[in-house]
């Protein structure tokens, strides 16, 4: 089992990502605000941490570097309706482990998701 975090604007795509990942055995929690997202990563050792490009306050980027200076070695997922080449490359200069377009399914979530725990590179989909 492992402690998920997910970040993402919209309040009930975080909840169907916890629910989706939850049946797997998981413990995820899913926040819609940065700062709480970031007070939980200051407070928990976490595995995996799946956070939406586009944020209230922020940008997901931004969140990603302050999750990797709170525990480096944290492997990130970045999840975007609006893929770029841009946002793509900065995503994994600054350490993401996967960056991902939404929507994705039930499947591809699952299977990015145990890639990215079992330590394998994930790349982008």
């Amino acid at each position: 089992m492992a402690h998920i975090l997910v970040l993402d604007d919209v309040a009930e795509a975080g909840v169907m990502i916890q629910k989706i990942l939850g049946k797997k055995g998981h413990e995820v929690v899913a926040f819609s605000d940065e700062d709480e997202a970031l007070a939980h990563a200051g407070r928990h050792r976490l595995d995996l941490a799946i956070l939406d490009l586009m944020l209230k306050k922020t940008s997901g980027l931004e969140v990603l570097i302050r999750m990797k200076a709170l525990q480096p070695d944290l492997r990130t997922l970045v999840l975007t309706g609006y893929p770029t080449q841009e946002s793509l490359r900065q995503a994994m200069e600054l350490g993401a482990d996967a960056y991902c377009v939404k929507p994705m399914d039930k499947d591809a979530l699952e299977n990015k998701v145990a890639a990215l725990l079992a330590g394998r590179a994930a790349g982008s989909a």
